[in-house]
């Protein structure tokens, strides 16, 4: 199992959190040592780290590595000194709501201790930060053991993006099913596509699933099509970075075109949903902030070949919303449902 993030305690109370560097696979495994929230906030802007469950456990150990470095006599003064890191990591990347899930978990969790000793919270936020870490591995081999239930033998999968061990604390959402159908002794075989223009298709879920002797073949993004209507993909998985109250799924571009083409040619489209993904607040898509990022990942390749004429306008939308209707599933750690139904799994009940 990869390891994409990891505490690490050193002497005298200081802490880091070790962050594995995707921007540099799948040619050169390293970590970056982060001994400060700053650097955190770094990994998850320029995509370090990156993918929903991923960035919301390194906000939450970010928020635990600015706890340490505090020296605070009361609550009031801990709590404000705190607020700027917070803030920094929310405003990191919009779309994927784990962060401000991971900290709102942490917030409540001062709040439920606050007469407790500085060094006392101080503690359990790191311990918090770690559980997240825990917890979502075991989410994802719940998703997976649900997922695994739609998967036959000899079926090909089709996945969009990088929804597995990378994107995740190191198992991974939409190759959840994956794993638990090959560990079935099901014979299957993924698909994925580069997923343009950072190719974490390529770079990521290629590597890992190799890593793994699953077999794997990499196709370009607008290739999918063409192998559906060829009746060469049997189900498609992807992940997600946030689902709304009526099913709506945000997840990497490319993913609703990938959808409306499996509706197409009547071809299960799943969306593997952790609970901490999905956003009970929003009603639709509609209202879900969709981030955009530089031009030049689209005009360059790492920076390092210019591939497009100097001066070009770009459009680089991160994501795009797939409306439910597209959608046969979304598989949780709760079970399987359709989109419809996902309001019910709101701890607000149908509200």
């Amino acid at each position: 199992m990869i390891d994409t993030i990891k505490w690490q305690s050193g002497p005298a109370g200081s802490a880091q959190v070790l962050i594995l560097d995707q921007r540099l696979l799948p040619h050169d495994v390293s970590y970056i040592e982060c001994s400060d929230y700053h650097q955190v906030v770094d990994c998850i802007k320029t995509l370090a780290i990156r993918g929903a469950p991923a960035i919301g456990i390194a906000a939450a150990m970010g928020i635990a590595i600015a706890a340490h470095a505090i020296s605070a006599d009361n609550i009031k003064d801990f709590t404000t000194k705190l607020r700027p890191a917070i803030d920094a990591l929310l405003n990191s990347r919009p779309t994927a709501v784990n962060i401000q899930w991971a900290a709102e978990r942490i917030e409540r969790l001062i709040e439920n201790n606050k007469t407790l000793p500085i060094s006392a919270i101080v503690e359990l936020i790191t311990r918090e930060g770690i559980a997240i870490l825990a917890e979502d591995i075991e989410i994802n081999k719940a998703i997976g053991r649900f997922g695994a239930e739609f998967i036959k033998d000899g079926d090909t999968i089709l996945t969009h993006c990088n929804a597995g061990a990378l994107a995740t604390g190191g198992y991974g959402t939409a190759t959840a099913p994956i794993r638990t159908a090959v560990a079935q002794g099901k014979r299957v075989s993924v698909i994925a596509d580069e997923t343009r223009p950072v190719l974490q298709g390529a770079r990521l879920t290629a590597w890992e699933l190799m890593q793994d002797n699953i077999p794997v073949t990499l196709i370009p993004d607008n290739a999918a099509g063409e192998l559906m209507r060829r009746g060469e993909i049997d189900l498609c998985i992807v992940g997600t970075d946030r689902t709304v109250r009526n099913g709506d799924v945000a997840n990497k571009i490319g993913t609703y075109s990938v959808a409306v083409l499996a509706k197409e040619n009547n071809i299960p489209f799943y969306v593997a949903a952790p609970l901490s993904s999905i956003d009970f607040t929003l009603p639709s898509g509609e209202h879900i902030p969709i981030e955009e990022r530089p031009s030049d990942e689209v005009t360059n390749i790492f920076g390092r070949c210019e591939i497009a004429p100097k001066g070009v306008a770009v459009r680089n939308i991160a994501f795009d919303v797939t409306p439910a209707r597209y959608i046969t599933l979304i598989l949780t750690e709760k079970g399987a449902f359709k989109p419809e139904d996902i309001h019910l799994l709101s701890p607000k009940g149908k509200s």
